[in-house]
């Protein structure tokens, strides 16, 4: 049976703070762990050389692009999906949706392989990396994305248990596999010879038995109904699922597309400032793994309301995980602002590198708060399958901080390049927020 969250909410009943952040506790524990144990992975990668380091900064904005995609993006769209359909009361069409969904992420896989073993090195050398930097970039992206179609199942899955309003079992697994991630990953770049390419070994078998572990829970009942792996193709469930997920994908290559021009008008300032942002750009990422902590929750629960019809009840769930993301976001964005000092010195050596990584925590930390309800409202009009103006809000936000960071760049340093970057997050977040209303969150379509 389903767990008492998992059915239609009652239209004049909200989710309140607490269930919010209950439901979103497992999946924000994830993310910390996520972020802790790649962050530590960077620390000991740095130790190899700055060269190393801005190779790694290189590949950062296309694993980071896998990752959003398969998990927040078209994950987001699987979870939509699912979410609407146990809302309705269409269980039958919850369980075909699997097979679906599981084809969707498998197809995607094969893309971002084949794309990067035909691209990456051209790519890394467009984004400015220098001979050295694009080889040890090279070698670190042949081998994760080897392996994408592993992550992409794993995250595919892990979207189809939220969906359902199972939070905990898909957190757990990854809870446990990315300390699997952590363990190999250091000893592999500590005791052996492999460099670089050991940490892209151990991202790699770590999605393997996180692709394992999701099929056996999914197989076993994990979701609240058993998957219909015979059921016939549907162009329909198909829509259902890309409707979202293609808008939300298309949102996520934006973004990382941001990552990669800045990371390009960053290399005008040399090695030591790529280096920096690879560094620094992770703090800002950890932003949108929080904010899907928070998100993932919002879209089974948004998702499940609109399916029932209760669209109030939808905007005001929204809204209140909106607040806790920006809380949570604005604390860490204060603690960077006004003591930057320890982070930098934590994951560099180079004097150079870290005075750049302290001016970019004092210049972006500020729009921490506005970034991470962006990406909470975000998350939570996957779940509404309200999706232009969050559209409209990325295309903003690459404007600013690439086209703002050109000007500023070029006339106000390295400094002025980050500015721009900054208020490339803030405006994402406020043009966002504009969206979750009456007049946009209604009953018009579903």
């Amino acid at each position: 049976m389903l767990a008492p969250f998992m059915q239609p909410p009652s239209p004049p009943s909200p989710a309140p703070y607490g269930r919010i952040a209950r439901l979103s506790l497992p999946t924000v524990t994830v993310a910390f762990a996520q972020a802790a144990c790649q962050t530590l992975e960077v620390a000991f990668i740095g130790r190899l050389g700055t060269e190393v380091l801005a190779g790694y900064a290189l590949v950062l904005p296309l694993l980071l692009l896998m990752q959003m995609m398969s998990t927040g993006a078209m994950g987001g769209g699987v979870s939509s999906a699912i979410a609407r359909a146990l809302g309705a009361g269409r269980r039958d069409e919850a369980s075909a949706l699997v097979l679906h969904a599981g084809l969707i992420g498998i197809a995607m896989g094969l893309l971002f392989t084949v794309v990067i073993e035909a691209f990456g090195p051209s790519l890394f050398v467009a984004m400015g990396g220098s001979e050295a930097a694009v080889a040890h970039a090279t070698a670190y992206a042949r081998v994760i994305f080897a392996g994408s179609v592993l992550v992409w199942l794993a995250n595919t899955l892990g979207a189809v248990l939220r969906g359902a309003g199972n939070m905990r079992l898909p957190a757990n697994i990854m809870l446990v596999a990315w300390a699997f991630d952590a363990a190999v990953s250091i000893t592999l770049l500590t005791q052996t010879s492999l460099g670089i390419a050991g940490a892209g070994i151990a991202y790699v078998l770590t999605f393997l038995v996180a692709c394992i572990a999701m099929v056996i829970v999914i197989r076993r009942g994990g979701a609240g109904f058993m998957p219909s792996l015979r059921a016939r193709l549907d162009a329909a469930l198909f829509r259902r699922i890309l409707s979202v997920g293609l808008i939300a994908s298309a949102m996520a290559s934006i973004a990382n597309l941001t990552t990669v021009l800045v990371t390009a008008l960053v290399s005008r300032h040399g090695s030591a400032a790529i280096a920096a942002y690879g560094v620094g750009v992770r703090l800002e990422f950890l932003m949108i793994p929080l904010a899907y902590g928070i998100g993932a929750a919002l879209t089974a629960l948004v998702g499940m309301r609109v399916g029932a019809g209760d669209w109030a009840g939808a905007r005001t769930t929204a809204w209140r995980g909106a607040v806790l993301a920006g809380a949570i976001s604005g604390m860490i964005g204060a603690a960077v602002t006004f003591a930057p000092g320890p982070f930098a010195n934590a994951f560099a050596t180079d004097a150079d590198v870290q005075a750049a990584i302290r001016l970019y925590l004092v210049v972006v930390g500020p729009s921490f708060a506005a970034l991470g309800v962006g990406m909470a409202l975000y998350f939570a009009s996957q779940g509404a399958g309200r999706m232009r103006i969050p559209f409209i809000a990325s295309l903003a936000r690459i404007s600013v901080a690439v086209l703002g960071g050109m000007w500023a760049g070029d006339r106000f340093g390295l400094g002025g390049l980050f500015a721009a970057v900054s208020a490339g997050l803030a405006s994402y977040g406020l043009i966002v927020a504009s969206s979750v209303r009456p007049g946009v969150w209604s009953a018009r379509r579903v």
